[in-house]
């Protein structure tokens, strides 16, 4: 199973509402299917052009890695080693940081994943969890 675009749209739709509600900076979202491929991505007025570039990048680390924004970065705090060579791996692709959230069906199957990028990375989360809720999937930030 992957995320279907009507779920894909919810998740930024709602994800870029909570960042107005919180009156964070600019977000960009991104949704990726399990295969690690965009489904779907807005960027708000004012949000800097490279920030598609952080959000997916924010995401597939989490699809290609089976792994959360916190959980990569925890991993290169304990191992740069390791996180340096994923990146040689995926052609410096992965940004291990919260924001990146690994989208689970009901069931905990990987569907996909979601970055968001534009604010801190723990308001990040906060509107990625926000659109995910919305659209019935469980997150594992």
């Amino acid at each position: 199973m992957t995320i279907s675009l009507r779920k894909a749209r919810t998740i930024i739709r709602k994800a870029l509402e909570k960042g107005r509600e919180l009156e964070l900076k600019p977000l960009s979202v991104v949704v990726l299917d399990a295969g690690g491929h965009v489904q779907a991505f807005e960027r708000e007025d004012g949000a800097a052009p490279g920030r598609f570039a952080i959000a997916q990048g924010k995401a597939y680390g989490a699809v290609m890695l089976g792994m959360a924004g916190t959980a990569q970065m925890a991993r290169a705090e304990a191992q740069a080693y390791f996180m340096a060579a994923v990146n040689g791996v995926y052609g410096g692709q992965v940004v291990p940081v919260p924001g990146g959230v690994l989208l689970r069906d009901k069931k905990g199957a990987v569907i996909g994943a979601v970055g968001v990028t534009g604010d801190t990375s723990d308001n990040d989360v906060l509107a990625a969890v926000a659109g995910i809720e919305a659209a019935g999937l469980q997150g594992e930030i």
